[in-house]
């Protein structure tokens, strides 16, 4: 059996893979083509079985009629029920130059039973291979649903708001960012936006896998995907529907299943050695032992050699363990975790160094001014002036808690150049003066002289015309799960954690503090973050583990990017770091990082799990049926069988829930 896509061998299935609107998918599990596909398999195995389990009952009476045609039309008509469209793909592939695949090891099998009389055991073979193969493919399904259940999440319209104000209902991909849309109580938001009008509780669970709904209203942005509650609300939308934080969600989750696990690789690299030898070796039990033992019977060492065919099907390892990595992504999407391959998950487990980004991973990113600490004779006033007109036009959560602290109109006709220098500050004319407004190090490249802002927080100095006048103290909340989160990851095995930040080192040190950090660096620059893991990098050479980052703004992409394993807050995070990252949390909670190394254990064990049984069941059958101890019935389990337990075994995978 292989990972058998409906889509592929069958011309009404039309929707390969996760469903979603780069396939054009509905979002339900099967296409309606792919339903009739499944449907009419299992109608055709259906009938296949009753004729087999009925030539069985009747063979005694059938043996016994003058004319062995009724039993021969019984038996070959469920042969060719069951066994058809698997002598198709043999004689297809072999034409495509794939040659000696699982179809034509069950083709060869099958066939070579028939021509030698044994027409129950060829019906067997093909018929529970036929099986196997459906309950395969109700387990893709199942692990498939599981991964995209978000897909169920896709908005199928959106009310717009026209200009003369009428509600007109159209497709999500018509919007366009600055219209405005209704969503009424019960409805999916379409697309990413911001509530202008109306109050509700939102729930979210498809998207962060939190239970609890979340409270908005006018000003709180909502993503795409998420259910409106019991308010009505009308929302201005920010992004179209293939920038939204939906559509992204549907790309990643496409994407994640060409990303082979190393495990994979290797099973299909040993599939490719292993079937061929095998194949040899039945050729050559079929043929030497009647040539050079004298009374061998070419049918009896012909039979052992048919079994040794069936027993040598590699499915339960070419389809279980891709399955495996399957129901572990599938697990974590549970917990609004995205994960972007199996390699990911492999990568997981040799974690032994965790770096954090402080602002936004361990901290909220909720900033309130905390202090306003004036210079020079300099009023609390002025200071929150010059800083407010200074920030207007940036979007840092920084800058927005300052205009947030200044309590009287920002006037944006007072401001004139404007320029955000990157992990620095603002530079801008306010009033006819230059406004300097950032950390230390802003002020220092200006050559502007400052005293230092004392208190726990991050400092934003503010310079006018040259001069000094003053700084504020911001101060940014830890998030409530950030020590435990810390904590487990200790007891997983991780070594060593790092917070890099760009914020002071007074503000970094309490944090670090609180939430158990082993070490911390301050005042970086995005580059200076790529440099820190670089160095701890060099000093993991030599097999001492790999390292994640963790991390959630557009600073800290190309950290994400250079370490072994990248993981992005998806909930509050920059779209520049979801793209950069290899996992992405949905509902910023930096928990889940212990969560999904957990969730990778699991896997590993099943994965494993299932190659020792599927070695060990094929070794010792193919001994017996070397020395004629194994009939096809026993090959039939060694090889369904086997395949069946290997796929029941990886959908544990699928329901594991991480401590």
């Amino acid at each position: 059996m292989q990972n058998y896509s409906c889509s592929s061998e069958c011309p009404l299935c039309l929707n390969q893979g996760a469903p979603g609107p780069a396939a054009g998918g509905s979002g339900a599990l099967l296409t309606a083509g792919e339903a009739l596909c499944l449907d009419g398999r299992a109608a055709a195995l259906g009938a296949a079985a009753l004729l087999f389990i009925l030539g069985l009952a009747l063979r005694p009476w059938l043996q016994s009629l003058p004319s062995p045609y009724l039993e021969y039309a019984v038996f070959v008509t469920a042969y060719g029920l069951a066994g058809g469209e698997i002598i198709w793909k043999a004689l297809r592939n072999l034409l495509r130059g794939r040659v000696l695949d699982e179809y034509f090891l069950m083709a060869a099998a099958g066939t070579g039973a028939a021509a030698i009389g044994e027409l129950p055991e060829a019906v067997a073979v093909v018929l529970f291979f036929r099986v196997g193969e459906l309950l395969e493919q109700v387990a893709v399904n199942r692990s498939r649903r599981s991964i995209a259940a978000l897909m169920g999440a896709r908005p199928d319209y959106a009310i717009l708001v026209a200009p003369r104000g009428e509600e007109i209902k159209v497709s999500p991909e018509e919007v366009r960012p600055g219209q405005e849309i209704i969503v009424r109580p019960g409805e999916k938001v379409p697309l990413d936006g911001e509530i202008v009008r109306g109050e509700s509780f939102v729930d979210q669970a498809a998207l962060t896998g939190e239970p609890v709904p979340r409270r908005v209203s006018p000003g709180d942005p909502v993503p795409a995907g998420a259910i409106n509650g019991s308010g009505l609300l009308r929302v201005k939308v920010l992004k179209e529907y293939s920038e939204s934080s939906l559509a992204k969600i549907f790309k990643l989750v496409q994407e994640a299943a060409a990303r082979k696990a190393k495990t994979e690789k290797f099973i299909t690299r040993f599939a490719r050695i292993y079937t061929p030898a095998v194949v040899g070796g039945a050729a050559a039990l079929a043929l030497i032992p009647p040539l050079i033992i004298p009374g061998a019977a070419f049918n009896t060492w012909f039979y052992r050699a048919l079994v040794l065919l069936v027993i040598s099907c590699p499915c339960a390892l070419v389809i279980s363990i891709p399955l495996g990595y399957i129901g572990g992504i599938g697990s974590a999407s549970r917990h609004g975790i995205l994960i972007k391959g199996g390699n990911y998950l492999e990568a997981l487990l040799k974690v032994k160094t965790v770096v954090f980004d402080k602002t936004g991973t361990l901290t909220r990113g909720v900033f309130r001014v905390a202090q306003v600490l004036p210079h020079g004779g300099h009023t609390e006033e002025e200071i929150l002036y010059w800083a407010a007109h200074a920030e207007i036009y940036s979007n840092h959560p920084i800058a927005r808690s300052i205009r947030e602290a200044y309590r009287d109109e920002i006037r944006p006709e007072t401001v004139g150049d404007h320029e955000e220098r990157k992990g620095l500050g603002v530079r801008a004319s306010v009033d006819g003066k230059t406004v300097l407004a950032g950390n230390s190090r802003l002020l220092q490249e200006e050559g502007v002289a400052h005293d230092p802002c004392g208190g726990p927080g991050c400092a934003v100095y503010l310079a006018v015309e040259g001069s000094y006048i003053g700084c504020l103290v911001i101060s940014d909340t830890v998030r409530d799960d950030a020590a435990a989160a810390v904590s487990r990851l200790k007891e997983l095995g991780v070594t060593k954690t790092v917070m890099l930040t760009g914020d002071s080192p007074e503000a970094a040190a309490a944090v670090a503090a609180r939430v158990g950090i082993d070490a911390y660096s301050a005042g970086l620059l995005p580059g200076g973050k790529v440099e820190r893991i670089e160095a701890l990098l060099a000093g993991m050479a030599g097999g001492r583990g790999k390292l994640a980052f963790v991390g959630d703004g557009i600073n800290d992409a190309p950290a994400l990017t250079r370490a072994d394993v990248g993981i992005a807050m998806g909930g509050m995070g920059s779209d520049a770091a979801i793209e950069a990252a290899d996992v992405v949390i949905m509902d910023d909670r930096p928990g889940k990082v212990a969560g999904v190394m957990q969730i990778a254990a699991f896997t590993r064990k099943i994965v494993v799990q299932n190659i020792a049984m599927a070695l060990g069941v094929k070794g010792f059958f193919l001994l017996m049926g070397a020395f004629g101890a194994a009939s096809v019935w026993e090959a039939v389990f060694a090889d369904v069988g086997v395949a069946i337990l290997a796929i029941l075994n990886a959908g544990r995978a699928l329901g594991y829930k991480p401590r």
